[in-house]
């Protein structure tokens, strides 16, 4: 997706061997304008799924997984990483490890909110080794729903995630796939996104992606 590419290219920061730091749209200050328009393209792709939930993991994931499910007008859950006062009933549970911060949370759903048969688009802002992905995955397992997809909004290709999800049968979709960095700068693969050729009127928003539209950088 060229203009998620070339906001990275503008405003994206590597840091070190492995990491980019993407806060002024994505993971700190959020972009709503170029959110929605993430959103529009993973619900182009994913639009003949039957999909019923969009399913992501607290926090960064939100924001593209709430406008991927505004396009497919279906409710969006985030597994949440703490337990509350209110979440007093059944829940689904497994345990997460990030790479980036260097912890195990273990994150969760309300049973409640995932049925049976439910046909799951799951949704984040990074893959790299997979485990939050997986970690996913396994919670619609527990729920006996169906991952019908996931859509990732950066891809580190150099790292092990995508082939962790290519050998479990999952159908990825990445905006932005990255081979490397090389000399501070993001070197791009090419991202392969295959659009749904029959978008149906009831679910998909009737206006046109366009990509090369505008989108502030507030």
């Amino acid at each position: 997706m060229k203009l998620l590419e070339d906001r990275i290219h503008t405003d994206g920061q590597v840091l070190g061997q492995d990491i980019l730091k993407v806060d002024r749209f994505l993971t700190h200050q959020v972009d709503y304008q170029l959110m929605k328009e993430i959103g529009k393209r993973f619900a182009q792709v994913y639009a003949n799924a039957g999909v019923t939930k969009v399913v992501t993991i607290e926090a960064s994931g939100i924001a593209p997984a709430l406008y991927a499910a505004e396009s497919l007008n279906v409710p969006m859950i985030f597994a949440k990483k703490a337990k509350n006062v209110t979440m007093n009933d059944d829940l689904l549970i497994t345990e997460v490890y990030s790479f980036t911060k260097k912890l195990t949370s273990t994150v969760q759903i309300s049973s409640k909110l995932i049925e049976e048969g439910d046909k799951v688009l799951i949704i984040d802002d990074f893959l790299a080794n997979g485990q939050a992905a997986l970690g996913l995955v396994h919670l619609m397992e527990q729920a006996k729903a169906e991952v019908v997809g996931l859509g990732m909004v950066i891809e580190k290709s150099f790292q092990d995630g995508r082939q962790k999800l290519l050998d479990q049968g999952m159908k990825l979709t990445s905006l932005a796939r990255i081979e490397k960095f090389e000399d501070g700068k993001v070197i791009f693969a090419p991202a392969v996104i295959k659009i749904s050729t029959k978008l149906s009127n009831k679910k998909i928003k009737k206006e046109k992606f366009k990509e090369n539209q505008n989108v502030s950088k507030k």
